[in-house]
């Protein structure tokens, strides 16, 4: 499956949680872009985020951020 905008979005909202703090979350207010407020309602219907706009990561949640930041240091360039 190819990634595409709604899976962008998701990945991206993913990487705004800071992985080294479990007890840090976040909030998507309404203000935000609505690309931003519905990814993370997606994120929280999947089980993700502990809240329909943002919260902790999940168990879940901490394992798909440590795979995607383990995805972006494999396939960035290392200039």
């Amino acid at each position: 499956m190819p990634f595409n905008d709604i899976l962008t979005e998701e990945l991206n909202m993913l990487l705004r949680f800071n992985p080294s703090n479990h007890l840090a979350g976040i909030k998507v207010h309404h203000t935000a872009e609505a690309n931003h407020i519905a990814a993370i309602k997606r994120l929280y219907q999947k089980g993700l985020v502990t809240q329909e706009d943002g919260g902790y990561l999940t168990d879940l949640g901490r394992d798909a951020v440590d795979n995607v930041n383990k995805m972006l240091n494999i396939i960035q360039p290392t200039h």
